[in-house]
């Protein structure tokens, strides 16, 4: 049996490193730290410099038999507000007892990595080769995985433990996602003594949300807008205003056709109004999808229901890394970390699946 007690006390430690996004170096460290002391030599690159952080990612490289290696990942930063956590321990939960999140997301992910590789070096157990990518960055863009150098790694196939819920339930795909950056220019007027002069440009947003197909689109597909903001004053016809959209999709062609609707109606909202509309689009990430009759799925399967029951694959809803790893040739299948309500105050880490996904590790890397 692995050591708990020991992932445990690693967990607690971990998320008392601040390492909000950019903020990776002190955590980036110590993780590099811990792999030393395991007799694990790793590597940086220079990605912090490229995206602003203070931090780089992590690659490892572990020898093994002659079974094709496989990729593991985690990433080091976390959301805000992740500074001064207090962990806290109850029976089958870790909550944060300040007012921050926990930062299970996605530390939980790098405790399962290196127990699992620290009881296979204690234990002296033949495994696969084994290679690591810890990336910085990730929350907001992904930009750690987007600059990192790929060269470095033989794999074919990843493991990237970064998301939530049941150990039995496999991630193999997860959407493409697109923002826009949607600026509205009307035209000001006095609101008292001549409005009917003016273009306000929240009528022309408003119109264009009215006929717009937002929210649950089909069962792959989603859209949103998130932010507004815009307005001088109560006396002045509003002369312009800046929307957040985004949209997400499982199948890029439904993306592509929903993020032309939506460029579409501002468009006809703004001529209709006489009124401008300047569009900043930003395609964030692909999407990617591992098949379930995949020999990596049906391999990763199989080994999962050696001890858990209802093993199943299901679709998640936002990217990770795998996005990024999926362009690069890489078969990705996200597993849990034991991860519940991430980037809120009410995030916990359920003990129970964090075992078990770090049992499925040892069974898959040592199969």
């Amino acid at each position: 049996m692995f050591n708990k007690e020991r992932m445990l006390k690693n967990f607690v430690e971990f998320v008392q490193i601040d390492s909000e996004t950019k903020n990776e170096l002190e955590f980036m460290n110590r993780v590099i730290k811990y792999l030393k002391d395991l007799g694990i030599e790793s590597e940086i690159d220079d990605a912090g410099t490229k995206v602003d952080s203070n931090g780089s990612n992590i690659y490892v490289k572990i020898p093994g038999n002659d079974q094709a290696p496989i990729l593991l990942s985690a990433h080091l930063d976390t959301v805000q507000p992740g500074n001064g956590i207090i962990p806290e321990v109850l029976e089958d939960r870790i909550v944060s007892k300040s007012d921050t999140i926990l930062a299970g997301d996605d530390k939980a992910g790098i405790v399962i990595i290196l127990e699992a590789i620290e009881y296979i070096i204690e234990n002296k157990l033949d495994h696969r080769p084994i290679e690591i990518l810890f990336t910085i960055y990730e929350e907001g863009g992904l930009h750690g995985a987007k600059n990192a150098d790929y060269s470095k790694f033989d794999s074919k196939h990843a493991i990237i433990f970064d998301v939530g819920g049941k150990t039995k339930n496999i991630v193999n795909q997860a959407p493409s996602q697109f923002n826009l950056v949607v600026d509205i220019i009307g035209k000001p007027a006095h609101a008292g003594n001549a409005p009917e002069t003016g273009i306000n440009a929240l009528t022309v947003a408003s119109h264009a949300v009215q006929n717009m197909k937002l929210g649950r689109i089909d069962h792959e597909t989603t859209a949103n807008i998130g932010v507004v903001n815009g307005g001088l004053a109560t006396n002045i016809v509003m002369p312009s205003l800046r929307m957040r959209c985004e949209a997400r999709s499982l199948d890029n062609d439904k993306l592509a056709a929903q993020v032309t609707h939506m460029i579409e109606v501002f468009e006809a909202s703004a001529a209709h109004y006489g009124a401008q509309v300047e569009i900043e689009q930003i395609h964030n990430y692909s999407a990617h999808r591992t098949e379930e009759d995949h020999p990596f799925s049906i391999e990763v399967k199989e080994v999962m229901e050696s001890f858990l029951d209802d093993v199943q694959f299901v679709k998640a809803g936002g990217g990770s890394d795998a996005n990024i790893f999926a362009t690069k040739g890489i078969k990705c299948l996200l597993v849990s970390a034991g991860l519940n309500k991430p980037h809120t105050l009410e995030e916990f880490v359920e003990l129970s699946e964090m075992y078990n996904s770090t049992e499925f590790l040892i069974k898959y890397l040592t199969k």
